[in-house]
């Protein structure tokens, strides 16, 4: 059975029960309140940040295509690159999404 969910409601779901236990969760606060920018949160984030700047280079590559300023190989390589960075991240949230149910499955 597979839910439809995507990646900020497993975000929202880890963060919740992470608070509950007194973990530090995604968002990388500690108990003054101040942010922690190492974890697994911030990796997460900074993977992602990079996969959306590698989709707008795609994205620009491309229209500079169309205007005669790029190559086809340029074109083709950035379309490449976004595409393989668009299927690591589905590859990434399918793990954390089959983490959480999981998780979800486990007796009390």
């Amino acid at each position: 059975m597979m839910v439809n969910m995507n990646i900020n409601d497993a975000i929202s779901a880890y963060n919740r029960v992470s608070n509950n236990a007194g973990v530090g969760g995604l968002s990388g606060n500690d108990k003054t309140g101040k942010t922690d920018e190492s974890g697994f949160g911030a990796l997460l984030r900074a993977g992602l940040d990079q996969a959306v700047d590698t989709q707008y280079k795609s994205e620009k590559v491309s229209a500079q295509a169309v205007m005669g300023k790029a190559s086809m190989t340029d074109v083709v390589q950035a379309v490449n690159d976004a595409e393989m960075t668009l299927q690591t991240v589905i590859a990434v949230r399918d793990k954390i999404i089959d983490a959480y149910q999981r998780i979800m499955q486990m007796p009390i």
